[in-house]
C-alpha cells in the first residue's frame, strides 16, 4: 500500500506540474476516489529552502491549490488552483521575489476558506480593489473639485472675463484657507473663515463679507455651485456648507444690513452731449467702440465681442446671440443712424476680420480695457463704461414718455415676475427703435450754457 501511495504522489506532482485536472480523469477511472480515500490531501510539500533551486518549466504544487509555476524564462509565480461551482480556475498571487512561501500560503489559506463558503476569491479581490479605487477617487480636494467645475462650465458662459473672476476670487481668497482640503471635509467652520477673513487691504476691522460685499456674495454662490457638482459626483455627502437660505444667513449680516452697495459711476445724462462732442474728437479704434457703446447702451462685453455676421445693415438691426448675453436670451438692438455711420467706417477697414473691434493684435478683438483706458487718457476717471447705461436709464425715465418696460428692455433687461415673462414674449422693438433714436439725438446735441455757466437741459425729448 505505500507503494501505492507514492506512485500515486507522483502522478499527481506529474498532473500538476503540466496544468492537468485530475477531477477529470475521476470521472472515467478508480484515480479520484481512490485519492480521496486513502492518501489525506497534502499541504506544505514545498520547501523555501529548496525553492531557488527548481528550474524546470511548469507548475509544483505545495498542496491545497497553491502551486508555484516556472515559466520557459525562468520566471517564477503563485497561483491558487480551486474548483467552483464545477469550473476549475486559477487565480494570481504574485511573484516569488515580492511574495515568500509563508506569505503565499496565508494567501492561499485566505482563498480556501472563501472557496468553501462558495464565494469565488478572484471576483472577492477585484471587489476589493474596485472599492479602493473609487474610495481614493471619491478624495478630491476642494481645489481640484473647483477646477473640474469651471472646466466643465466655462463653455456656457459669456466670457474669459467670467471665467477668470471665477478662477481669481477662488485663487485669492478660497484656496489660501481650504483649497488642498479634502472636499468632503469642508464644513461651516472653514467657509466661515473666507468671510471673516481680514486683509491690508480692507478698512481697519472690516471682513470680506463687509469690505468687498459685492464679491464676497458673488463667491459664496461659487462656493455653493462646487460643493453641489461634489455632492452630485458623489465626491462628498450631507448639507451644503455654503447655503445661504437658513444657513449662512443666520451667520452673516444681509447686504443691504451691511456695506451699503456701491454702483458704477455714470455720466450724469445733461452731459452726454457735451461728453459725446469731446469722444468724437479722440482717434482710434477705442474711441468708436465707446460711442457705439453708448449708443446702443450695450454692455462692453456686448461690444467688443460683436462680430460682423451678427450685423443687419439693411435691416439696421444688430443681433447678440443669446450666448454671449447676460440673461442668456438673444437681443435685438436698434441701429441709428450715428451707429451705423460707426459700423460703416470700420467695415472698411475690418480687412475680412470677423471682429467688428479689431484690437492690436489684428486676430483677436479689442481689450477689455480698451475703453476704460480710453476715459482715463480723457481725465474722466469718475466715470465707467458701464455706467452709461445707467446715464440712458434715468434719461429715458426722465426725459422721455416711454413706458418703463421698453427702457428696460433697452438694456436686455428681464422685467416683471415669471409669471408676466411667461405671457409677454415681446420685444418692443418697433417702440424701442424710437427710443434709441431719441438718445441717439439726444447724444448729439451739446447743451446749452447759460450765462452763469449752469447747463440748460437739452429739451428736444422731453416727456409730452
Amino acid at each position: 500500500m505505500f507503494h501505492v501511495i507514492v506512485e500515486l504522489q507522483g502522478f499527481y506532482q506529474y498532473l500538476a506540474r503540466y496544468e492537468l485536472s485530475l477531477f477529470r480523469l475521476s470521472r472515467f477511472s478508480f484515480v479520484g476516489q481512490f485519492v480521496g480515500e486513502i492518501m489525506p490531501r497534502q499541504i506544505g510539500i514545498l520547501k523555501a529552502i529548496d525553492i531557488p533551486r527548481i528550474k524546470e518549466a511548469g507548475l509544483h504544487s505545495d498542496g491545497g491549490g497553491l502551486n508555484l509555476r516556472v515559466t520557459a524564462k525562468g520566471g517564477k509565480f503563485w497561483v491558487y488552483r480551486f474548483m467552483l461551482n464545477k469550473k476549475a480556475r486559477e487565480m494570481g498571487l504574485g511573484a516569488l521575489h515580492s511574495l515568500t512561501l509563508a506569505d503565499a500560503r496565508k494567501k492561499a489559506t485566505e482563498c480556501r476558506k472563501l472557496v468553501a463558503d462558495g464565494i469565488d476569491p478572484i471576483k472577492a479581490r477585484d471587489d476589493i480593489n474596485t472599492k479602493s479605487r473609487l474610495e481614493a477617487a471619491r478624495v478630491q480636494t476642494f481645489k481640484q473639485c473647483a477646477e473640474a467645475y469651471i472646466e466643465v462650465h466655462k463653455t456656457g458662459w459669456n466670457s474669459s472675463k467670467h471665467i477668470q473672476q471665477w478662477e481669481n476670487t477662488l485663487t485669492d481668497y478660497v484656496y489660501p484657507i481650504f483649497g488642498d482640503f479634502p472636499i468632503q471635509d469642508v464644513d461651516v467652520v472653514l467657509v466661515m473663515k473666507v468671510f471673516e477673513q481680514k486683509s491690508k487691504a480692507f478698512a481697519k476691522g472690516e471682513t470680506l463679507w463687509v469690505a468687498r460685499s459685492e464679491t464676497a456674495s458673488r463667491l459664496r454662490g461659487r462656493i455653493e455651485k462646487i460643493m453641489d457638482w461634489a455632492t452630485v459626483r458623489e465626491y462628498r455627502q450631507g448639507e451644503n456648507p455654503a447655503r445661504w437660505r437658513g444657513h449662512l444667513e443666520s451667520l452673516l449680516p444681509h447686504r443691504t444690513k451691511g456695506k451699503e452697495v456701491v454702483h458704477h459711476p455714470a455720466l450724469p445724462y445733461v452731459q452726454m452731449g457735451d461728453f459725446m462732442a469731446v469722444l468724437k474728437e479722440q482717434e482710434g479704434t477705442s474711441a468708436l467702440a465707446l460711442a457705439f457703446t453708448i449708443l446702443t447702451a450695450a454692455r462692453t462685453s456686448e461690444t467688443l465681442r460683436a462680430t460682423w455676421d451678427e450685423i443687419d445693415l439693411q435691416n439696421k438691426v444688430w443681433t447678440v446671440p443669446g450666448v454671449r448675453m447676460k440673461g442668456g436670451r438673444e437681443h435685438r438692438v436698434p441701429l441709428t443712424e450715428p451707429a451705423l455711420r460707426i459700423l460703416k467706417k470700420l467695415k472698411d477697414e475690418s480687412n475680412e476680420s470677423k471682429w467688428i473691434f479689431i484690437g492690436e493684435n489684428r486676430s483677436k478683438h479689442l481689450s477689455n480695457m480698451a475703453m476704460l483706458m480710453l476715459l482715463k487718457r480723457m481725465k474722466r476717471q469718475d466715470i465707467t463704461v458701464h455706467g452709461f447705461r445707467s446715464s440712458f436709464r434715468d434719461w429715458a425715465a426722465e426725459q422721455t414718455s416711454y413706458p418703463r418696460e421698453v427702457a428696460e428692455a433697452c438694456l436686455a433687461h428681464i422685467s416683471g415676475d415669471k409669471v408676466e415673462q411667461a405671457y409677454l414674449r415681446g420685444d418692443f422693438f418697433g417702440k424701442r427703435c424710437k427710443l434709441m433714436a431719441a438718445w441717439a439725438q439726444y447724444c448729439s446735441t451739446p447743451s446749452i450754457k447759460n450765462k452763469t455757466g449752469n447747463t440748460v437741459v437739452n429739451i428736444a425729448t422731453r416727456k409730452r
